[in-house]
């Protein structure tokens, strides 16, 4: 019998104590989604080709936005670089399809996929719990649906996007060597929401 890799997450170790945490600081995992970065100037015919592929209207351009497409997040990490985000697209396809639309154009798109997972932080807490380790104003008025930043929290970098306009649903994008760090300090954080 032939030996076979089994597929898991960075955070599979973790799930008995994340599903421990009460429901108004929950965290879960969202493994596995596809995240491909992706450098093309945005005013040129790369980024009309690359927002083809991931179908929206145009790649963001104001600093610290996303625009979402029917099944890809596009994330404004710079100038002229993006990453996309999909639960429901494959890697690998995805940069297929973007460097075959951007490359003969002076862009790239490379799947980094492995390198990074998602979290996903729910419940009427949720803020309260970010506002423990991260510097940003993370009120609804300034940070809402929309947004999505590059920034620390505890000591891990993380692309964080808030998905409610109450401020109690958001995604935690994180390097998946940070992930097992960032998953013990966000239980640590909740832990006075318990009980």
């Amino acid at each position: 019998m032939a030996d076979t890799l089994t597929r898991r997450s960075p955070l599979h170790s973790h799930e008995s104590r994340l599903a421990a945490l009460p429901a108004s600081a929950s965290v879960t995992e969202e493994p596995f989604f596809a995240m491909v970065d992706l450098w093309v100037d945005p005013d040129g015919p790369g980024g009309a080709a690359a927002a083809g592929v991931l179908g929206v209207d145009a790649l963001p351009t104001a600093p610290s936005t996303v625009v979402d497409g029917p099944d890809v997040s596009v994330i404004w990490l710079g100038p002229q670089e993006w990453l996309a985000v999909s639960a429901t697209r494959d890697g690998e396809d995805l940069e297929a399809a973007l460097r075959d639309a951007v490359g003969e154009l002076g862009g790239a798109a490379v799947d980094v996929s492995a390198q990074r997972t998602s979290l996903r932080l729910r419940g009427a807490h949720a803020r309260a719990v970010l506002a423990k380790g991260c510097s940003l104003d993370l009120h609804p008025r300034v940070f809402g649906p929309g947004s999505a930043a590059q920034t620390m929290l505890g000591h891990a970098g993380v692309v964080l996007m808030p998905t409610s306009d109450e401020g109690v649903d958001y995604r935690v994008i994180v390097r998946s060597s940070f992930a097992r760090y960032l998953a013990d300090w966000l239980i640590d954080a909740a832990e006075e929401f318990a009980g």
